[in-house]
């Protein structure tokens, strides 16, 4: 008996039914609502953590305070320009912005526990081009030749 040879993207086997997305399993309320609480929570956790380095274990001071709240304001500030200016570049620009957004924030927080400076700048240096390598790599493989992401 003959039988049909199976060419290229042909099979006997009943097509894959499995979704090719990840189903959204949250509302669009959910999202507005993480849009802004995940870089608030993560500013007040950036600014606890530039404030503790700051005091060296010393006392808690009004001075300490404020110096938490302003650079987890400043950070949340920075997040949503970032966040936004990304969106509209290549996926290069995208990947190099968000490395510089990293890199310069470990900095920030290396810097305020005292150690030398060059020793800041390295270890930002080395954080920004982990970052922006393993986004671009993200980017790259997760968009077609024109740069439009793919669903």
């Amino acid at each position: 008996m003959a039988h049909a040879v199976p060419t290229r993207g042909t099979s006997d086997r009943a097509p894959d039914t499995r979704p090719t997305a990840l189903p959204d399993v949250f509302g669009p309320r959910t999202h507005r609502v993480a849009k802004w609480a995940v870089p608030v929570l993560a500013g007040l956790v950036y600014g606890y953590w530039a404030a503790a380095n700051r005091r060296y274990g010393g006392p808690i001071t009004g001075w300490n305070l404020l110096f938490g709240f302003l650079t987890a304001l400043a950070f949340v500030v920075l997040y949503a320009a970032v966040r936004a200016v990304a969106a509209r570049l290549p996926r290069e620009g995208h990947a190099v912005l968000w490395g510089a957004f990293a890199g310069s924030a470990l900095g920030f927080l290396y810097a305020q526990s005292g150690v030398a400076m060059f020793t800041c700048i390295l270890a930002s240096l080395l954080l920004a081009a982990a970052v922006a390598a393993a986004l671009f790599y993200r980017y790259y493989t997760s968009e077609d030749a024109e740069g439009h992401r793919i669903s």
